[in-house]
């Protein structure tokens, strides 16, 4: 059996399972679009969804660059998207 948390996405409360990887919600979210590149302006979302790539980069409690493929929800986390 899942437990339910709450967490803080982009200022607004989310349901998710706690356990499971960020990036499963944030795909389900944000329609994968996590963040664009400075560069170009490129969407970038989960792309290797095992801790490789740097596509998924969020911040995460204050704390910058977290891959959220990798990364279990749990209760309480305060997510940020670099999303323009």
């Amino acid at each position: 059996m899942s437990t339910l948390v709450t967490i803080d996405l982009d200022g607004r409360a989310v349901e998710a399972e706690a356990g499971r990887p960020l990036g499963a919600l944030l795909h389900r979210e944000l329609n994968a679009v996590l963040r664009h590149t400075a560069k170009d302006g490129a969407p970038r979302g989960v792309f290797c969804g095992m801790g490789v790539c740097f596509d998924c980069l969020v911040r995460v409690d204050g704390r910058e660059g977290v891959r959220a493929c990798v990364t279990p929800i749990r209760a309480g986390m305060r997510v940020e998207t670099v999303r323009s």
